[in-house]
């Protein structure tokens, strides 16, 4: 088996329910540690220009709104995002299914709230059509520990790559010295070190 690093120009990038509430269900990882990881994987996905499918589900519900950081960060995918109606599994949502395929790209980069429920359906279904998927664990969670092991291990049985998100960063960029790379180094990963 070979490695083929996933970069910004093959990669697709789709962020599962970081709502407000759903967050806030997490106790598997910290909110603040969570939210700072999704923002991180959405501002190095604005740098590299990748394509981003962002969903929600009843946001007008106790699962609340995205987190507006999103909005600022990546302002068309928050306007053409996704909001299921309580559909599980983004991936039955015809609309959200449509929306990873529009990417054009067969390598998928996934961070959703919660793992075991909103992030481990779509993970598995996206490897079972062919994707290569990786799951970003870090930027997610579950209301438990052991939900979250057990939704990993599933996901990891399945076919999914987990990684986390200095990992998932780093082999996006590939090259700290690039201008991409650079940009990278000073708005995503220094702030977050001198935080």
């Amino acid at each position: 088996m070979t490695f083929e690093r996933f970069t910004g120009d093959t990669a697709a990038m789709l962020l599962i329910d970081h709502q407000v509430g759903t967050m806030g269900w997490v106790k598997s990882l910290p909110f603040e540690e969570m939210k700072r990881n999704a923002l991180m994987l959405a501002n190095t996905a604005r740098i590299l220009k990748m394509p981003v499918v962002l969903t929600s589900s009843m946001e007008d519900y106790a699962q609340g709104p995205l987190l507006s950081e999103l909005e600022a960060i990546l302002p068309d995918a928050f306007a053409s995002r996704v909001k299921r109606l309580g559909i599980v599994n983004a991936m039955d949502d015809p609309n959200f299914a449509e929306a990873v395929r529009a990417t054009g790209r067969r390598k998928l980069i996934i961070a959703g709230v919660t793992n075991d429920v909103c992030t481990v359906y779509p993970a598995l279904t996206l490897v079972g059509q062919g994707y290569d998927v990786q799951v970003i664990a870090d930027a997610g969670g579950s209301p438990s520990q052991i939900g979250d092991d057990m939704a990993l291990r599933r996901m990891e049985k399945g076919g999914v790559t987990l990684s986390s998100t200095n990992q998932a960063i780093a082999e996006l960029a590939g090259d700290w010295s690039t201008p991409e790379g650079t940009a990278i180094v000073q708005e995503v990963v220094m702030p977050t070190l001198t935080a």
